[in-house]
């Protein structure tokens, strides 16, 4: 097994139609707004390999109450914090030992290497507890964009002391929330 940490862009609601056709409207009303050609969006996960095992790391809906088997480490609201009252409002992040990633085989460019090293790849994985718990879709925490997945991935490693341009996203590719995970662990970094 090598040791590291590698990313995966998989495509907005791989496997599905209903995330794809609302992913799909929603890039075409920012591209609208912003007067720019659509893109392809993309949700992102990673793989952790320490010596104490593989790990799959990933924000996702929670499909049912056993979420222990899942490695779920935290739940958040989605949409509005009063919402998450009940399952179908709220998101799990997953530090999953031996866990998959579904639809990996629609992974676009990937996998991409975050870090080789041991210790970095063992700082992702202790991190993931702090994640912050801000409501999918919203921008509470005042970065300027909505928190989702991909702010999830991308606070895990600017906090862990990686550099997130190390992971380019796929060509025509956006990574809607990327930008908020950076800017929000780049802010507690200062601080701290």
């Amino acid at each position: 097994m090598s040791y590291g940490a590698d990313l995966y862009w998989l495509p907005l609601g791989a496997g599905g139609r209903s995330v794809r056709l609302n992913g799909r409207a929603f890039e075409a009303v920012v591209a609208a707004s912003h007067r720019r050609r659509r893109c392809e969006l993309y949700h992102s996960a990673l793989v952790v390999c320490v010596p104490d095992g593989r790990f799959v790391i990933e924000q996702a809906p929670i499909p049912d109450g056993r979420g222990r088997e899942r490695g779920v480490v935290s739940e958040g609201s989605v949409g509005a914090r009063w919402a998450g009252r009940w399952r179908i409002f709220r998101y799990e992040i997953r530090r999953w030992r031996d866990g998959v990633i579904p639809d990996i085989d629609e992974a676009v460019e990937s996998p991409r290497r975050v870090t080789n090293e041991p210790l970095a790849a063992q700082r992702l994985l202790d991190l993931v507890p702090s994640v912050p718990l801000a409501v999918w879709g919203r921008d509470e925490l005042r970065v300027g964009e909505m928190w989702n997945s991909n702010s999830v991935i991308s606070w895990l490693i600017v906090s862990a002391g990686l550099d997130p341009r190390t992971v380019p996203l796929p060509v025509d590719g956006r990574a809607p929330g990327w930008a908020a995970g950076v800017e929000a662990a780049s802010r507690s970094r200062q601080r701290g």
